[in-house]
């Protein structure tokens, strides 16, 4: 049953249909063939067992907080103000690049949301300034797999809806591995630049004045980071309520900023409702299909064939990491993660393994998948900022930053304390 699975949701992606429908006749095909239960009769409790959390009413709300700072015109002033304090180093603006993808994550909770909001503003600077057009938009694609690890990140939060683990613990446990990661990109970018000087472009430098002139666009995003994470950990509002309180905030300074316009809060709405609406169609289609495998005995299946192997623990870790890297290559990452974690994780939590840590390491295999092809999205939303050149050439340019994430794959597996420090240690 396994293989028939498997082999039958890799079919219907290639046919390119979307995937929540994708898991829905996956569903629906697995009750058919494999259950003697009439499971389809279920199919209303399940939709609405699955989509009646208030968790989940927090998804919606950090999406429109990325869309107000977006479009607010909050991106781009954040940008330039990192400009000028990291184009002397060698990779100029990609250094730029990485910095505002890391601190856009600190607010939207969205890889795809960061990496387009960084794409879209930094683009026009790098055939002017002559930077590789490699190295320049891989990093953009890299630094935004950073919105889903630094907190809020609506992942871990369908992560921890999913498997019943405490949201701030997860959020806390995303803040070091996602900040060392960002060094480690930045790191990595001027090691390359420092080899070889012409893929960094020109580089500048502005005076002492401009630098701390610029610091004043910073502000509202380490506001709202405080207010959103802050809120949480002082116990004064859950994630879904701290949520809403950012989305008010950031409006309030897209208006100072003079950016909000009925078009602009148009906008705003519409791509809140449609990025939620496909994020809820994921969920409630793979609940449905869990809901059958289940019944159908596949949990069993698979958690059979794993002690089959009579690995170790951590051999089985190493098989379950293999496993995640292969799947990232051909399959949607919240997908992915809303398909497997009912199954993998309680396996892996029998055999001792924290599902806080477990949740911080799957974070970086999903981060992985999104830059890494055929299907890696980040690749795709950077390619359509640029509007010329090959595809070829962000993934080649990702390629530096995907061996990063495997460090820190291999740091997580020798050294927990990365992920577990704060959230014990708070």
């Amino acid at each position: 049953m396994i293989t028939a699975v498997t082999v039958s949701l890799l079919g219907l992606l290639a046919l390119s249909i979307p995937v929540g429908i994708v898991l829905f006749l996956l569903g629906i095909g697995v009750d058919q063939f494999f259950t003697p239960f009439p499971l389809l009769r279920g199919l209303g409790q399940v939709v609405w067992s699955s989509s009646n959390s208030s968790t989940l009413i927090a998804i919606p709300f950090f999406v429109l907080l990325g869309e107000v700072l977006v479009r607010g015109g909050i991106a781009a002033k954040t940008y330039e103000a990192l400009d000028k304090w990291f184009s002397w180093l060698p990779g100029g603006l990609v250094h730029a690049n990485i910095g505002t993808a890391t601190m856009f994550s600190a607010t939207s909770g969205s890889s795809v949301a960061t990496a387009a909001t960084v794409a879209t503003v930094a683009m026009p600077q790098a055939d002017k300034l002559g930077y590789d057009p490699k190295l320049f938009s891989g990093a953009i694609a890299a630094g935004g797999t950073l919105g889903i690890m630094i907190p809020p990140s609506i992942n871990l939060i369908v992560y921890g809806f999913l498997t019943e683990t405490s949201i701030p613990r997860l959020f806390l446990a995303g803040l070091v591995p996602g900040l060392v990661m960002a060094v480690a990109f930045m790191l990595v970018t001027a090691a390359i630049c420092k080899v070889k000087p012409s893929l960094g472009g020109q580089s500048r430098s502005f005076s002492w004045a401009e630098r701390f002139g610029g610091l004043r666009h910073l502000v509202p995003i380490f506001l709202l980071f405080f207010v959103v994470i802050g809120s949480i950990y002082a116990g004064w509002a859950t994630p879904t309520e701290s949520a809403a309180v950012g989305v008010a905030i950031a409006m309030i300074i897209a208006a100072f900023n003079k950016g909000v316009s009925n078009e602009m809060i148009k906008m705003c709405l519409l791509g809140t409702v449609r990025i939620t609406a496909m994020i809820m169609l994921v969920i409630i289609g793979a609940y449905f299909l869990n809901f059958t495998l289940t019944a159908a005995g596949m949990g069993r299946e698979l958690k059979e064939l794993l002690v089959g192997l009579d690995l170790s623990p951590m051999g089985t870790l190493l098989v379950v990491i293999l496993l995640y890297i292969v799947l990232g290559f051909f399959i949607e990452t919240l997908s992915l993660m809303v398909a497997t974690i009912p199954i993998i994780v309680p396996i892996m939590t029998a055999m001792g393994f924290d599902k806080v840590w477990f949740g911080i390491l799957l974070i970086v295999l999903i981060e992985m998948a999104l830059i890494t092809p055929p299907v890696g999205l980040n690749l795709y939303v950077v390619q359509g900022a640029r509007k010329s050149g090959q595809l070829s050439e962000v993934m080649l340019g990702a390629v530096p930053y995907v061996l990063v994430m495997l460090a820190m794959i291999v740091g997580l597996i020798f050294l927990p304390e990365i992920a577990l420090f704060l959230p014990d240690y708070l």
